[in-house]
């Protein structure tokens, strides 16, 4: 029997295999920088921290193993905001006194402490993220700054949790956090009520998703017009007005990635691993 942390690692990986995802890197599509093998190093390289997380270790201190393990391969920043979106999930399958529901994910996430927030800023100084300017009066909290900001963090007594309910404007993986990981649970329903190898219920999932609300990351990316486009051609896809294959291939070529959308599914591939989805 798999391990929490050993699904959390296969959801992962399972999450880069699934095929189209329009945008995204996936067995059949790469970008000239970030490609299928990068992914599949991050994902072997976030275990340690994943194992943390479900041991009981701090989350902040787990994020930030995970996360520099990841950043081991030469694309970059291949699932920052999955392993950011999965941790307090991993911790709530692993440790004794929860179990992988919302309200206890939510309770994972309440009580998260300025530590926790102080090494999520570190985790910064691993890999490039792209991220919003921050809002007018928060300069001295951008997460830009990593370690350097963790006085400004001290000084007005931060939790991880606090961090993220300030982002959850402009960051879908922040509202998943704050909003009990609504969307990460729907769809982990819908992964499980999917038939077909799991790879292609992820895929289908994923359009599902990004056909229902913008995906952050592009706006993040791009702009939200760009998003609101996205959005719309992928729900001409799921409707069999669009290829999802061509949609896949131009967004790739557009260089358009729905990361938050791809975070999303990897948690969801978690959760539905945990209640025990077979492969």
């Amino acid at each position: 029997m798999r391990t929490t942390a050993q699904n959390a690692e296969l959801a992962l990986l399972l999450e880069v295999t699934g095929t189209p995802k329009p945008g995204n890197v996936d067995r059949h599509r790469e970008y000239e920088d970030l490609r299928f093998e990068h992914f599949v190093a991050g994902a072997v390289g976030a275990q340690p921290g994943l194992r943390m997380a479900a041991d009981g270790d701090p989350l902040g201190e787990s994020f930030l193993r995970a996360v520099e393990g990841m950043s081991e391969q030469r694309g970059g920043n291949t699932q920052f905001g999955a392993i950011l979106l999965e941790l307090p999930l991993v911790a709530a399958a692993g440790r004794d006194e929860y179990t992988l529901t919302r309200d206890d994910a939510t309770a994972v996430v309440e009580s998260t402490t300025v530590a926790d927030a102080a090494n999520f800023y570190r985790a910064f100084e691993a890999v490039d993220v792209a991220v919003d300017e921050p809002p007018e009066g928060m300069e001295p909290l951008d997460v830009r700054r990593g370690g350097d900001a963790v006085p400004a963090l001290e000084e007005r007594g931060l939790t991880l949790a606090d961090v993220m309910e300030r982002s959850t404007d402009r960051d879908g993986v922040a509202a998943e956090w704050v909003d009990g990981f609504e969307r990460v649970f729907a769809a982990a329903d819908s992964v499980q009520d999917c038939d077909g190898p799991v790879a292609d219920r992820a895929a289908r999932t994923f359009l599902e998703l990004l056909a229902e609300e913008v995906d952050t990351f592009i706006v993040t990316q791009h702009d939200r017009a760009t998003a609101e486009e996205t959005t719309e051609r992928t729900r001409a896809a799921l409707e069999g007005d669009l290829d999802p294959e061509t949609l896949a291939d131009e967004l790739v070529a557009e260089g358009i990635n729905p990361g938050t959308t791809a975070d999303t599914v990897a948690a969801a591939l978690f959760v539905a691993l945990e209640r025990g989805i077979e492969l």
